[in-house]
């Protein structure tokens, strides 16, 4: 997809549990593989990562959709400090 699309075309939509993994997918996907172990070591796709409880995601996808798919797991997140590490790692790489 990468390849075949701008990255002002592409964005990647996560629902991890918590902000530790999410900064390590979001890493990964915009600087490069940091465990130096992967496939993405020290490529730089500079994707857009964003989860799947951010607002700015939230208000696109229909309310009872979202209520029966992520409802019950957004309660349970600590969505705040997703949000706020996925916003620093957007702002590492100048998203």
């Amino acid at each position: 997809m990468a390849e075949r699309y701008t990255r002002a075309e592409l964005m990647v939509l996560i629902g991890t549990p918590n902000p530790e993994s999410s900064e390590l997918v979001a890493t990964t996907l915009t600087e490069g593989d940091p465990t130096w172990a992967g496939a993405l070591a020290g490529v730089r796709l500079e994707l857009p990562v964003f989860h799947i409880t951010e607002e700015a995601i939230k208000v696109l996808v229909p309310p009872e959709v979202y209520a029966s798919q992520v409802g019950l797991a957004e309660v349970a997140l600590d969505t705040g400090a997703i949000a706020e590490t996925l916003q620093q790692v957007r702002a590492r790489v100048g998203q």
